[in-house]
């Protein structure tokens, strides 16, 4: 059979009144029952005797039970007692942990952040954006997540993380925008355009291409600007890793709308008409962050030119060829 209590309404005023009175005073019961020493859990609690005496009886009229002995110049746990030290331990230390924790969050020297950063920028940017920022505050410790740019908005949005650089930000969370991605076609050094300085995206009606899955924004811009040149893409290999594309056009086996690597490898890049570029952003969450993620924060504002290229207007006026250093401090190459 089994038992059901009724509901009191006025249980869980009860329950919650009773439960403020004793919380403030575990601290001074766990402490004595550990050490077994009045005199000692006072020292540890840096609290006269008489106060850390005084909270244990109120704890002892509150629960209406003894929970202390004197044993000498020691004292003993009730039975009543070490149950409730039992039950009440790992809660007072975790507690304990939980205090010191968002304590540290708030110390700008030894915080904590969440931070995630795109699949395109995370063999060299990032690192090197880390490292400096490290060296001027060694103690805030950092959770890293690199991940899909939409994967990586949702997390800022439900708090997984505290700011995140996404290709493109959305429109639904604060931003402020650190540059602009151009993106490049690649080809193997054999492929007939892999000698040009220029395409236009109409040249590459007849071309096989490599992309992304169709949730990648990449994917989405080429089937846009191949929609707008008049084509649809024939897309052959889909993948959602950037450096396996880039070794599949190595390997001849079509062509790729990307933006610039991080590091050297085989295939050609070449310019594809104009404006074909991405903006990069740093997003943040809604609530207030702590010291530590808007001092990295900062960082990462102040240091976005060297790392993200800055598009400047052409001499029609139109967003084209970028000045500063690429992602990665270089160029990218230009034909072969």
């Amino acid at each position: 059979m089994r038992y059901r209590q009724e509901y009191d309404p006025n249980m869980d005023e009860y329950a919650g009144s009773r439960t403020a009175d004793v919380v403030p005073l575990l601290a001074a019961f766990d402490a004595a029952a550990t050490e077994g020493h009045i005199t000692r859990a006072a020292q540890i609690l840096d609290v006269p005797q008489s106060s850390l005496s005084r909270r244990i009886k109120t704890l002892e009229k509150i629960l209406g039970v003894a929970l202390f002995q004197p044993l000498g110049r020691r004292v003993e746990l009730t039975a009543s007692g070490r149950d409730l030290h039992r039950r009440t331990h790992a809660l007072v230390r975790a507690l304990d942990d939980a205090i010191g924790v968002v304590q540290g969050n708030a110390d700008p020297e030894h915080g904590s952040v969440r931070f995630g950063f795109p699949l395109t920028l995370g063999a060299v940017s990032v690192p090197r954006l880390l490292a400096e920022f490290h060296a001027e505050a060694p103690g805030i410790r950092f959770e890293l997540v690199q991940a899909h740019s939409r994967s990586l908005a949702q997390m800022v949005r439900d708090g997984r993380l505290d700011l995140a650089i996404v290709v493109p930000p959305p429109d639904d969370l604060p931003t402020v925008e650190l540059g602009r991605q151009r993106i490049h076609l690649y080809a193997a050094p054999t492929h007939p355009l892999a000698g040009r300085g220029h395409v236009e995206l109409a040249e590459l009606r007849d071309a096989v291409f490599i992309a992304n899955p169709p949730t990648y924004d990449l994917r989405r811009m080429l089937e846009q600007w191949c929609a707008e040149s008049g084509f649809i893409p024939n897309i052959a290999f889909e993948i959602g890793d950037f450096d396996t594309v880039r070794a599949l056009v190595a390997q001849g086996l079509g062509v790729a709308l990307l933006p610039a690597a991080e590091s050297d490898g085989d295939p050609v890049t070449v310019a594809i008409g104009t404006g074909r570029e991405r903006s990069v952003g740093l997003v943040v969450g809604r609530h207030r962050p702590t010291p530590a993620v808007a001092r990295f924060r900062e960082h990462v504002v102040t240091r976005a030119t060297v790392y993200v290229p800055q598009s400047v207007p052409d001499a029609s006026g139109r967003r084209g060829a970028q000045s500063g250093e690429h992602l990665n401090g270089r160029r990218p190459r230009a034909g072969g």
